[in-house]
C-alpha cells in the first residue's frame, strides 16, 4: 500500500500565511495539518509515502525529512497547477502494481483507517453536507455502492460529499483513466479532476463503496482553521513543552505551547496553539493560533491567526497576519 498526498496547492484562501508557508504546514493544535495525516496513515501500517509538491515544495520536503525520517518518502513536483487529476497522474511510476491510499494534504478526518485498509474494496470517504455544489458528490445505492461521482454539480442529486480520502485497489485502471482524460482534454473548471477519473473507472466496471468519516476538519480558511484548532485541542488535550518559561501566567485549557516559549504576565487560552520559541508578555490570547518565533506584547487577541517571525504590539483586535510581519497598534 502506497500513500499519495497531494500538497501542491497555493492555499489562496489562507493568505497571507501561504505566501511563505505551505497550507499543509500551517500549525494546528500543536501539530501541522500534514503531520496529523502522516501520523494517521503511518500508525495504520503505511510506510511508503508519495508527496505531490509544487508551490513552496522545498519546505514540504525539508519538513518531512526532519519530522518523519522513519518513512519512505518520495517527492514528485507538479510544475504547473493543472488540477488534482493531473497531480495524481504524475505519481504513476511510483505506484502502479500496488494499492494506493490518496489523502488530500488539507484533509483531516477521523475514521477507522485500519478498517479501510483491511477492506478488499476500493472505497471513497463521504460526509453529508448542506451544500454539496462545491464538492465532488457521490450517488449511492442502498448497499453503499457508488453509482456515479460528479465534480461540483450545479444541481446535485446527492448530499454526500467526497471529503478527499480515496482507497484505490486497481491503480492501473486509475492511471489509465487519468491519462485518457488528459489526452482527451476532459476538464472541470479548467482543471483535470480526480473525480472525472473515478467516474471513468466506474463506467469501466470498477466497484467503489463509501465509508463515512466521524469528523471532517476543514482547514481551508482562517475561520474554519481556528474552529478545527479548537476541536482538535479538545481531542488531543493540553500540551505544554517542559522547557517553557512562565512568570505570572494563567493558562485556561486546552492549549498547546511549543518548545522554548517565554510567557509573562499573560492569560493564555482557551483554544490557543503557540508555536516554538515565541515570546508573549502583558497579553491575553484566546481562540487563536500563534506561529513560531512570534513576539506579542501588550495585546488582547481573540479569533486570530498570527504567522511565524511576527511582532505584534498594541490593543484588542481580531487579526490575520502572515509571517515576517511587524505590527504596532499602539
Amino acid at each position: 500500500m502506497k500513500a499519495i498526498i497531494p500538497v501542491a496547492g497555493a492555499g489562496t484562501k489562507l493568505r497571507p500565511h501561504t505566501y511563505t508557508q505551505p497550507k499543509a504546514l500551517i500549525p494546528i493544535a500543536g501539530k501541522t495539518v500534514l503531520s496529523i495525516i502522516v501520523d494517521q496513515l503511518h500508525e495504520a501500517g503505511i510506510h511508503d509515502f508519495i508527496f505531490i509538491v509544487g508551490y513552496l515544495g522545498d519546505k514540504i520536503q525539508d519538513y518531512i525529512k526532519e519530522a518523519f525520517p522513519h518513512i519512505n518518502s518520495t517527492f514528485v513536483t507538479q510544475s504547473e497547477r493543472q488540477g488534482l487529476g493531473h497531480a495524481i497522474m504524475l505519481s504513476k511510476d511510483y505506484v502502479v502494481g500496488d494499492e494506493a491510499m490518496i489523502v488530500l494534504g488539507d484533509t483531516i478526518c477521523e475514521y477507522d483507517v485500519n478498517e479501510v485498509l483491511r477492506s478488499n474494496k476500493s472505497m471513497l470517504a463521504v460526509k453529508k453536507v448542506d451544500d454539496p455544489r462545491n464538492f465532488g458528490v457521490a450517488e449511492v445505492d442502498e448497499e453503499k455502492k457508488i453509482l456515479k461521482v460528479v465534480e461540483k454539480p450545479q444541481i446535485p442529486k446527492s448530499n454526500l460529499a467526497l471529503v478527499g480520502i480515496y482507497k484505490i485497489r486497481d491503480t492501473q485502471m486509475l492511471y489509465d483513466c487519468l491519462e485518457l482524460n488528459y489526452r482527451e482534454g476532459v476538464k472541470n473548471r479548467d482543471e483535470y479532476s480526480l473525480t472525472d477519473a473515478l467516474q471513468c473507472m466506474i463506467e469501466k466496471g470498477t466497484d467503489f463503496e463509501t465509508f463515512k468519516v466521524v469528523n471532517w476538519f476543514d482547514c481551508g480558511n482562517k475561520e474554519s482553521l481556528l474552529e478545527s484548532n479548537s476541536t482538535l485541542l479538545k481531542k488531543f488535550g493540553t500540551s505544554i513543552s517542559p522547557d517553557h518559561r512562565f512568570e505570572n501566567v494563567i493558562v485556561v485549557e486546552p492549549v498547546s505551547i511549543g518548545k522554548n516559549c517565554e510567557i509573562k504576565n499573560s492569560i493564555i487560552g482557551p483554544n490557543v496553539a503557540v508555536g516554538d520559541n515565541t515570546t508573549i508578555n502583558y497579553s491575553i490570547v484566546k481562540d487563536s493560533i500563534i506561529g513560531s518565533y512570534a513576539d506579542l506584547f501588550d495585546i488582547v487577541l481573540e479569533d486570530s491567526l498570527i504567522g511565524s517571525d511576527t511582532e505584534v504590539k498594541g490593543e484588542t483586535r481580531s487579526l490575520n497576519i502572515g509571517d515576517n510581519t511587524e505590527i504596532d497598534l499602539g
